[in-house]
């Protein structure tokens, strides 16, 4: 059943404000997330992980072993996490589930500074991950509840580009902090952020002004029988859908994420100070595009075209611009000395999988009523998560040695999951029509 308020907030400006809130927890998010690849140099002189000082960087089998484990506890645990954090959000609401999310993963992050093993640091993760599940499905069922659809992809690409954001804070106050105190105290740094976020976050009256539903969600609404929801979920293609689409491509991003700063270090020999030029460049381009890949389908629409032209347009472009991806491992070869050329092509590639990620989190709302699209998206993470893991457990054991192996799956994976989606919906929400505000009898 779709709920009413006295008010369409799609005509106020406080919509954009919920989307501000949505992109600081989603900055916070990645720069907890993101503390432990930051700091991997430094845990280099970490007895407990494994490096050899007497042997080269290119061979640490117990160290990669060591660290991609500790990756990989996140990833399945925000796998696990998002399997049950969408439905928990769409029962409890955005704003309770939301609260929720945050107050575990802060508190989570922050007990990385306490680990006095590797076993500590998976605990750790694991906490984490399940936390830091509740983000996604929270923030797609805000931006559902406060956005019409040609809206949706813009407002997605605004907050998402928070992930980009955190790349920008993390190095500076990682590096000042460890500088000045070690590396544990990075994440007590980027955890305790959560705490200034929740405080504004429940201030707000979230439920009292929240949006109408619109003629779009309405028709939506038979597509999940509210008596036996899951089934009516797992039923729908447009599940599958999403989940593969993201199953194949969050992967690589979860390598940029956690690999960039090792990729930099043992291929050029940059240490996070001297890199950070390099991960700044990233993920400037990467917020430009997330805004813009996330408008373009609005665009389109916008011109008269259909919710289903109009997102997997712009879906084809991102994927176009990740096949450059291929030539990163001979670009190190033919410019050693130089990083600039390797961090152009990454960074046109990173910037590639926002646009495409905003377009393909806007998918389960034209899919699914607002009542299912947490746990419609949940499911599409936890999909994301396993194919992330599957993928870092290929890179701690290849990426060395065989880099152009790992860069050539990113490369096709985007192209392979639209033409999977394309298979399972071959068309994409309702007719063109302008969203309208309905109103309670």
């Amino acid at each position: 059943m779709t709920e009413f308020t006295a008010e369409d907030s799609s005509r106020s400006n406080l919509r954009w404000y919920v989307c501000f809130l949505v992109f600081l927890a989603t900055t916070i998010n990645y720069m907890d997330r993101s503390v432990f690849s930051f700091i991997e140099p430094l845990l280099h002189n970490v007895s407990f992980m494994g490096w050899d000082h007497a042997a080269d960087k290119l061979h640490q089998p117990a160290f990669d072993n060591n660290f991609g484990n500790v990756v990989i506890c996140f990833q399945i645990a925000y796998g696990v996490g998002l399997l049950t954090a969408g439905r928990v959000i769409d029962k409890l609401g955005a704003k309770a589930g939301y609260a929720v999310a945050i107050a575990i993963w802060g508190i989570a992050s922050m007990s990385h500074s306490l680990v006095t093993g590797v076993a500590g640091f998976c605990i750790a993760r694991i906490v984490l991950g399940l936390g830091e599940a509740g983000n996604f499905p929270a923030a797609i069922k805000a931006i559902t509840e406060w956005f019409p659809a040609e809206e949706r992809g813009k407002a997605i690409g605004l907050f998402n580009s928070g992930s980009n954001v955190s790349f920008f804070l993390a190095p500076l106050i990682i590096t000042a902090v460890t500088t000045r105190w070690g590396w544990r105290y990075a994440f007590l740094a980027t955890g305790s952020m959560g705490a200034v976020w929740l405080v504004l976050w429940l201030a707000f009256p979230y439920n009292k002004l929240r949006r109408t539903g619109t003629m779009t969600q309405a028709n939506l609404e038979p597509v999940v029988q509210q008596s036996h929801p899951l089934a009516s979920i797992f039923s729908n293609p447009g599940t599958y859908a999403f989940a593969i689409g993201k199953g194949l491509t969050d992967g690589v991003w979860w390598f940029y994420l956690f690999y960039l700063p090792q990729f930099l270090n043992r291929t050029y020999g940059l240490d996070l100070d001297h890199a950070y030029r390099y991960i700044v460049t990233v993920y400037v381009v990467s917020s430009v595009g997330s805004i813009f890949g996330g408008a373009l389908s609005g665009t389109i629409m916008k011109r008269g075209h259909t919710i289903n032209f109009g997102r997997k347009i712009a879906m084809l472009c991102m994927a176009v611009l990740v096949v450059p991806m291929v030539i990163v491992p001979h670009l190190g070869e033919l410019f050693p000395a130089n990083s600039w050329p390797a961090t152009i092509v990454i960074a046109v590639a990173a910037a590639a999988h926002q646009g495409w990620s905003a377009n393909i989190f806007s998918t389960p709302s034209d899919m699914f009523p607002a009542t299912a699209v947490s746990t419609v998206v949940g499911i599409g993470g936890a999909a994301g998560a396993i194919g992330g893991a599957i993928f870092t457990y290929m890179v701690k054991h290849t990426l060395s040695l065989h880099p152009l192996l790992v860069f050539g799956i990113a490369s096709v994976s985007y192209l392979i999951a639209l033409g999977i989606f394309q298979l399972l919906v071959p068309r994409l929400g309702a007719p063109r029509s302008p969203e309208m505000p309905i109103t309670a009898p």
